[in-house]
């Protein structure tokens, strides 16, 4: 596992670019990336220790926890399996067990008068191009929306 990471300046205040972050039309829009052929879709209790789901539009994707959460200023999400679009999860077959709790943080810094957004996750060395692209495109996606009027 590797620990990869961003930083964006943004100039907007916290609250506002954590709304782009979460809220699901802005989310799917920058994490469109990731998963080109179809929408991104996060499901959140938003309790630490609860179930929050990252999934495609068949609801196929990953399970997690929330393990940290600072309201605008972090979260800290832990990966705990994959999740199919029946909704069994899988936590505990060999492949799942390689990465269950990798974690990918989200940081909000006020930096000079705006926000410095600051995001690692961490992943096997074969999804590093991946990742460098749908974080890349995706946190100016979250620039612009958070910029915009």
């Amino acid at each position: 596992m590797e620990t990869l990471s961003y930083e964006i300046i943004i100039d907007a205040p916290k609250e506002k670019i954590w709304d782009v972050l979460w809220e699901n039309k802005s989310y799917s829009e920058w994490t469109k990336f990731f998963n080109p052929k179809s929408a991104s879709i996060m499901k959140s209790d938003w309790q630490v220790g609860g179930k929050t789901y990252f999934t495609n539009a068949d609801g196929e994707g990953m399970v997690s926890t929330i393990d940290s959460l600072e309201k605008p200023g972090q979260i800290i999400f832990k990966h705990l399996g994959m999740v199919d679009k029946d909704g069994n999860e899988d936590t505990q077959s060999k492949e799942v067990m390689e990465w269950s709790g990798c974690f990918e943080k989200y940081i909000l810094i006020d930096f000079e008068g705006k926000t410095k957004l600051h995001t690692e996750v961490q992943v096997d060395k074969e999804w590093r191009d991946h990742m460098n692209e749908g974080f890349n495109k995706g946190l100016q996606i979250v620039k612009e929306l958070s910029e915009a009027k």
